[in-house]
């Protein structure tokens, strides 16, 4: 299968890696000029959780060339509905689009950009991964990734994508209800992406932290609140047993909202975060703790001038 990635940075670099070594014919975009010129010269290397490899993979700056059969989206939500956009190049109308990202409300953006009818909806769960330099990704773990039809899309075509990434090696799932998969990670992310990057701490610290840690916990439990409120049919019955087992998981990994601070970036926090006070507007529910966390997130982000 032809497969486009927009956005190869830490995780886009492991979905190309592997999906690569598995045969198929990958070609990724990204904006960081030396990461793609050290991928077409000595090509992407991927390890941690799934080994360690160096595969052949094309990079460019811009999407170009043949037409895709898949095109995954894999850069931070803000940045989604563009990305999207700029892949009409290499988008025929029978492309499949795969869209993961953190948080809620980026695939929406992308349906109104390319079309909900060719849209599968993607969570990654528990992989930690963070690009140690140019054409070098690193991952801690590869628990998870779980897909669905975003609305109109047969769920049949979600199931032959995720055979795909089954035989490159994922724990790769159709699922039918994605809108709770993404709720359940959401949780996990809510605990950990604004508490860790406020105070410097892996997502293993944050939960061992006397301080932190019951900020990380009422974080996780407002969001729970509000998925129940919203009637979302999750399958966490303990939020705090749900955030600390996958905090265990990947102890020793950042959050994106931290290295994205560290490399002074703003961050998707709109979508994390900032997603269960708007959600819980749609409820009789409120967010505060939420809502602090993004305020403090903001002025972080403001005062140090990121871009």
């Amino acid at each position: 299968m032809r497969i486009g990635i927009v956005g190869c940075g830490a995780m886009g670099s492991v979905y190309a890696g592997l999906l690569a070594d598995a045969g198929n014919n990958v070609i990724v975009v990204d904006t960081w000029s030396a990461h793609v010129e050290k991928i077409n010269s000595d090509g992407l290397r991927v390890e941690g959780a799934s080994g360690d490899r160096t595969v052949r993979v094309e990079a460019m700056l811009k999407p170009e060339g043949i037409p895709v059969d898949l095109l995954i989206i894999a850069v931070k939500s803000a940045q989604a509905a563009n990305a999207a956009a700029s892949c009409a190049p290499i988008l025929s109308e029978k492309t499949i689009v795969l869209t993961i990202q953190n948080g809620l409300g980026a695939a929406d953006l992308v349906a109104d950009t390319i079309g909900e009818y060719r849209l599968i909806v993607g969570i990654a769960a528990a992989f930690g991964a963070s690009l140690t330099g140019p054409g070098h990704a690193h991952h801690n773990g590869m628990e998870a990734i779980k897909m669905g039809p975003f609305n109109s899309l047969e769920f049949e075509k979600a199931e032959q994508i995720s055979d795909i990434w089954r035989d490159a090696g994922f724990n790769a799932e159709a699922v039918e209800n994605v809108i709770a998969m993404q709720w359940e990670k959401l949780i996990c992310n809510v605990a950990y992406s604004a508490p860790c990057a406020l105070t410097d701490l892996t997502v293993g610290e944050v939960m061992e932290s006397e301080e932190v840690g019951p900020v990380s916990r009422a974080a996780a439990i407002e969001a729970w609140n509000v998925a129940r409120a919203l009637g979302i049919e999750i399958s966490v019955d303990d939020p705090i047993e749900h955030i600390q087992a996958f905090a265990r998981r990947v102890f020793n990994a950042k959050p994106s909202v931290l290295l994205d601070h560290e490399s002074g970036r703003r961050s998707e926090i709109d979508f994390i975060n900032a997603a269960i006070p708007r959600e819980a507007k749609k409820t009789d529910l409120n967010a505060p703790v939420n809502e602090t966390l993004v305020g403090l997130i903001k002025h972080k982000e403001t005062k140090l001038n990121f871009m």
